[in-house]
């Protein structure tokens, strides 16, 4: 930790916007929204599969937005590109405080997810990911710690709110809260960027006087092969993870464990996040983030052993400590992987693409388990189904690391030449 204060301290104003954007992007991630899950569901008569397929629906949707709006970071100022988000994330709050029937839940999903768990996230890793280079992971991995502050926070607020105002005027709080406060505090934490975004643009004018910046384009990276088996296996954690949050009431009802013990949990799943990012981040600038994916997914096979096998009410702190340490790690190879393989003069493009991707994988995974529970097919099943699905991940990874090196070692090459 000692070789992070004298970063933080040159650069805790942008550090903190990176971290708040993560921490805002909770009210449309999955962990969150699936508190509500049993009051809307009971308000709105909905089973977990009609539930999972509005969710899913909602989810792919703004996957497919994401694609178009996430590579506007490319050409449109992080300052109003950040206010517009900001804006939006605002107004789905309020929306989802008022909407009178179950299928308009579908909208109101939507316009969360979009906001919050992609455009709000996208922000946060974009801007950390270009505006820093030899520092890149530790600036994630500290922009990611609002990730985790969220799951420690927000689940026992809402918790105690829903049960002392109803789920409506929960989400009118959050809304109004964000109305109020949100536009003028990111801001205020980005005063100042013009002078960054001119030093990264005098960087980039002179790499290509160079002839040296060798970053793919969005279509280049799109006809590499070794893109989408990458992809694949690293969308793990996010749908395995996605799936399980999304049915967490019906889980803890399941084992036999209490909705106040399972949000307490998340404090551990919040903590093993920020051990293993501010690890994960260290690493990645010694080592390079690509080195380092074959090792990040065991912990989350362990995870999903542990509740396979186990009802007892430790196995909830286990599971979602073990869990923790996989995401928090995820964080920083997933905002540093795709800079390193392809470098950052298309970053937002690409990154775009990425988080569609994995908005996609976390649209696809509540409908799938929440079908899976109507068929029948209890967690202990579920569970041992999505260890398989890590150690194949795993190995394949393995298998990936010479042209992933290689792809790597260009972009290295390209740098170390300026």
């Amino acid at each position: 930790m000692r070789s992070y204060l004298p970063f933080i301290a040159e650069n805790l104003r942008f550090l903190a916007f990176g971290a708040l954007a993560a921490f805002f992007s909770s009210f449309g991630q999955t962990f969150f929204i699936a508190l509500f899950g049993g009051v809307w569901r009971a308000d709105f008569g909905l089973s977990h599969g009609g539930y999972g397929a509005i969710y899913s629906a909602a989810t792919l949707a703004s996957g497919a937005c994401l694609i178009w709006l996430g590579r506007k970071i490319d050409r449109v100022d992080l300052r109003r590109y950040t206010v517009l988000v900001c804006l939006g994330l605002t107004a789905a709050c309020l929306f989802t405080a008022v909407v009178p029937s179950g299928w308009l839940l579908l909208p109101a999903f939507f316009a969360l997810r979009l906001t919050g768990q992609g455009l709000m996230s996208h922000v946060s890793t974009v801007a950390m990911a270009r505006y820093f280079n030899a520092t890149r992971g530790k600036a994630i991995s500290l922009a990611s710690l609002g990730y985790p502050l969220g799951e420690a926070l927000l689940p026992a607020i809402a918790v105690m709110l829903i049960a002392a105002l109803g789920w409506r005027l929960s989400w009118g709080v959050f809304g109004g809260l964000l109305l109020v406060g949100l536009v003028p505090l990111m801001l205020w934490l980005l005063r100042g960027h013009g002078a960054r975004e001119q030093a990264r643009r005098d960087d980039a004018a002179a790499a290509a006087a160079r002839r040296d910046d060798r970053s793919w384009s969005l279509r280049q990276v799109l006809r590499d092969p070794v893109f989408y088996p990458l992809i694949l296996c690293m969308l793990a954690p996010p749908f395995i993870i996605t799936g399980l949050f999304f049915h967490q009431v019906h889980l803890a009802e399941t084992k036999g464990w209490s909705l106040q013990w399972l949000a307490t949990c998340f404090v551990g799943f919040a903590g093993a996040q920020v051990a293993a990012s501010l690890s994960a981040g260290a690493l990645a600038d010694r080592t390079g983030a690509v080195r380092m994916l074959p090792f990040y997914l065991p912990l989350l096979g362990l995870a999903a052993l542990v509740l396979a096998l186990f009802d007892h009410p430790g196995a909830a702190a286990a599971y979602l400590v073990l869990a923790g340490l996989t995401a928090g790690s995820s964080f920083i190879l997933l905002g540093a992987v795709f800079a390193e393989l392809y470098g950052t003069g298309h970053l937002g493009a690409i990154r775009s693409v990425v988080q569609a991707c994995m908005v996609f994988a976390t649209a696809g995974a509540p409908a799938l388990f929440g079908w899976l529970l109507d068929a029948g097919i209890g967690f202990a099943a579920i569970a041992t189904g999505c260890a398989l699905y890590v150690a194949a991940a795993g190995v394949l990874l393995g298998l990936l690391q010479p042209p992933l090196r290689a792809r790597a070692a260009e972009q290295t090459a390209a740098g170390a030449s300026g």
